[in-house]
């Protein structure tokens, strides 16, 4: 239920949050004079989140926002859980610009596998809205960036900048000039020289889809070839090469073990998440690798527990993709699901695998 916009001067605004805002969990604004939302926040007691910002002191967000609102409105929801959704709803739909991110938790990144002929793998710490596949959300940034630096030069893939020119073997060449590799990777063997008229585009689109079964644990080739490399060096006494090698192989088995964590993190976020209600508003939310796919009352009746039967069939009935890679729509509420199951741990009690329906206790 939304309450109507609300005008200032900033006293009467104090007087009307003190005598309309009640202390249930829910979502707020904060308007310009304009309309503009500048600001989108939840709390689990509206009241007391809105009084506070007139406690706000100088060089705190609070009064900065304050001092350029003219209005606000507020909204409330039957559960903490449902004003974060809704949080998340709103600021990806508004994008208030005192909203600079929705809470993104910064030790996470992203590894991100570029569109185009010639694709480009590498680490990033946001996700853009652009064609790219992306892996994650994982942790260890340094680490992993150490791990694809040594995929990308196992398998030859480029590290140039993305507006590289890229010309293939396989591609018509009017003038007959030869051309020169761009960096020094092809020629110390570690780049398949795209740039260069090298490699056809077909050997580089196998080196890549080689990359992503390894990430997705679907390959070994890659550790397979060091590993063998590292045998034979062993067996000419050359230790040395040998213990470079070990290193080389580590980074991958360190990125292989990160993104087998993250693949069992995700597919341990699929359940049924039954949520009690402030008002007697129990809901039943339908998660699935880390995102709502839906939600309905809680069923009080052999009707309502059909329906909820029905769409656990919609929305778990069909394999998805598995693996590291995510949807680029789906990030913000992965992270905010994963954070809100690790804050709170014991909301883990409340959660059934689709399987069991039939053992579905809500709480009155």
């Amino acid at each position: 239920m939304s309450e109507p916009a609300v005008a200032f001067p900033l006293p009467d605004l104090r007087v009307t949050v003190r005598a309309s805002a009640l202390n249930r969990p829910g979502t707020y604004r904060m308007l310009s004079e304009s309309g503009e939302i500048l600001y989108i926040g939840k709390s689990k007691q509206v009241r007391t989140r809105l009084l506070s910002y007139f406690r706000a002191k100088d060089g705190e967000k609070a009064l900065r926002i304050l001092r350029e609102a003219s209005a606000l409105e507020w909204e409330y929801e039957p559960s903490e859980f449902a004003a974060l959704l809704r949080e998340l709803e709103l600021i990806k739909r508004f994008r208030p610009r005192f909203n600079v991110q929705h809470k993104r938790d910064g030790r996470y990144s992203f590894l991100k596998l570029s569109a185009g002929a010639a694709p480009k793998l590498y680490v990033v710490h946001a996700v853009s809205d652009d064609a790219a596949t992306y892996f994650g959300p994982f942790r260890g940034g340094r680490r992993i960036e150490e791990a694809v630096r040594e995929l990308n030069n196992l398998l030859g893939l480029r590290d140039c900048a993305l507006a590289t020119p890229m010309r293939f073997a396989d591609q018509a060449d009017l003038f007959g000039l030869g051309r020169t590799p761009l960096c020094h990777r092809q020629a110390v063997g570690r780049c398949a020289g795209p740039c260069a008229a090298l490699c056809t585009e077909d050997e580089y689109l196998r080196r890549v889809a080689l990359s992503r079964a390894f990430l997705d644990g679907d390959a070994d080739e890659p550790l397979r070839w060091l590993n063998e490399r590292m045998l034979r060096a062993a067996e000419r006494w050359d230790f040395e090469y040998a213990a470079q090698l070990r290193d080389r192989a580590h980074r991958l088995e360190v990125l292989r073990d990160e993104f087998g964590r993250l693949r069992e993190a995700l597919d341990g976020l699929t359940f049924l998440y039954s949520v009690t209600g402030t008002e007697g508003d129990h809901r039943v939310y339908l998660i699935r690798r880390g995102t709502v796919r839906a939600w309905v009352p809680a069923p009080s009746s052999q009707a309502e527990t059909r329906r909820l039967q029905r769409l656990v069939g919609k929305h778990f009935g069909q394999p998805e993709p598995g693996g590291a890679l995510v949807a680029k729509h789906q990030v913000d509420e992965i992270l905010l699901l994963a954070r809100w199951f690790r804050m709170h741990p014991e909301e883990l009690e409340h959660t059934l695998p689709p399987t069991k329906l039939s053992l579905l206790r809500v709480s009155a």
